[in-house]
């Protein structure tokens, strides 16, 4: 997590739903700053990060099972507005004092949401809209302070709101495509409730992020493991427009790859890019490595430790190569590079 920004940002609470992903991209649609961090961050951290507010998302488990992800109940008295979407609204609801019960059942599918008591949530909406289910627990009761926003016929707690604490709950998923509406409400919540400024771009972002490499890397060496796959190319080419030949690329053929995908990635980045790029045919090494092994796990382990001997030493292969040619003369890289997902 970062707090360097000077942007808006809303803080994504993560319950293991499928849609955090969505719910994530929703916001950055809306030009805010959005980012998505463990479900248990400490109330003093989420202080420290200076959001606008914050989303918990929804989950599959119940407030009741075993082992299930918890929030810091601080988290409501820090005065920063508070949405919760199914799963979160639920937590939100079982800590503060109301009650949440397992129907037995879990909705899912479309419903009408009746509006009332002309909430800020869900103003500028009309009397009612089309929203989506996917849960399990219910709210039956409301902690005190709170009053219904909005009801289903299935719900009469579809959507809470206690105004004075800045906290809201929708029984319902907004960020999904089903509640056509649905960006409106994630809206109001962001410039009316938040009060967030329009002021992030992943244009923005991509030189935010550039600065921040130089910034951090200086005029040390860089190594990236290059898969070809989205997570790896993406942090390459950010990598390469930031520091430029001060990045060097290994690519591991493994044998396992798609049909001509070694020539490819090659082309790409060696040719296109021009990218630092080192290629390591070690295809018979892991094929080897893999005959007559049939369980994933045991693939997987096996794979994962021999990719590591394989980039070390081509690792040691590009220093001393270095080292020779007078060319790139210096103390190693400093830095490994990791391609993830997120953000």
């Amino acid at each position: 997590m970062s707090d360097k920004s000077t942007h808006s940002k809303i803080l994504i609470l993560d319950f293991g739903s499928q849609y955090t992903q969505v719910i994530a991209r929703r916001i950055r649609e809306c030009q805010v700053y959005s980012e998505i961090v463990r479900f248990d961050t400490p109330a003093a951290e989420i202080t420290a990060l200076k959001p606008k507010g914050l989303i918990l998302s929804g989950g599959p488990a119940s407030v009741y099972d075993k082992g299930a992800p918890q929030i810091d109940p601080n988290i409501f008295s820090l005065g920063i507005p508070v949405l919760g979407i199914c799963y979160g609204l639920m937590l939100m609801a079982n800590h503060l004092g109301g009650r949440v019960v397992f129907s037995g059942r879990r909705e899912y599918g479309a419903s009408v949401l009746h509006i009332k008591n002309s909430s800020q949530l869900l103003g500028g909406l009309g009397e009612q809209l089309d929203v989506w289910n996917s849960h399990g627990d219910e709210v039956t009761a409301l902690p005190q302070g709170f009053r219904v926003a909005g009801t289903t016929e299935g719900c009469d707690f579809a959507a809470v709101e206690d105004p004075e604490r800045k906290l809201y709950g929708l029984q319902f998923h907004p960020e999904v495509a089903h509640t056509p509406r649905g960006r409106e409400i994630l809206q109001n919540f962001l410039f009316h409730i938040c009060h967030c400024a329009m002021d992030w771009t992943m244009g923005s972002f991509i030189e935010e992020a550039c600065d921040r490499v130089r910034k951090q890397v200086g005029d040390q060496k860089v190594v990236l493991g290059l898969s070809g796959g989205v997570d790896s190319s993406v942090t390459a080419a950010l990598l390469h427009k930031a520091i430029g030949n001060q990045l060097t690329c290994i690519f591991v053929n493994n044998g396992l790859l798609r049909a001509r995908e070694e020539e490819v990635v090659q082309r790409v980045f060696g040719e296109n890019f021009h990218v630092r790029l080192k290629y390591v045919d070690a295809s018979d090494r892991f094929v080897s490595l893999l005959k007559g092994v049939t369980d994933p796990e045991t693939k997987r382990k096996l794979i994962g430790n021999e990719f590591i001997k394989v980039f070390q030493h081509a690792t040691e292969e590009l220093l001393e190569q270095d080292q020779s040619n007078g060319e790139r003369k210096h103390g190693g890289y400093k830095f490994l590079a990791q391609g993830t997902l997120y953000p």
